[in-house]
């Protein structure tokens, strides 16, 4: 089952430890759907920017609980992350 690549793959994670993944190790950082397995998302990534991907770690985070002034019910997203490494030679020019 192959989805489409915009449904696989939500956003990008730029922050410092993401960056510094993709400095140093080749790997990038993207919030994926939640019921993307690694080959869907290894699939919409190749698809999307047209590299070739060595390998795929994920992990599901529950969103954590808020409340704001009086109302106590209340939590921030569920989200799925996945850290992606390119192959040898690719690069991604997300900036």
């Amino acid at each position: 089952m192959t989805q489409d690549p915009q449904s696989v793959i939500q956003t990008i994670r730029l922050s410092e430890k993401a960056t510094r993944l993709g400095e140093v190790n080749n790997e990038y950082v993207f919030i994926v759907n939640r019921s993307a397995n690694k080959l869907q998302i290894k699939l919409a990534v190749e698809k999307h920017f047209g590299k070739k991907v060595a390998a795929v770690r994920t992990s599901t985070f529950d969103g954590k609980a808020r409340r704001e002034r009086r109302a106590d019910a209340g939590r921030t997203n569920h989200y799925k992350k996945a850290i992606v490494r390119l192959k040898d030679g690719e690069r991604l020019d997300l900036v």
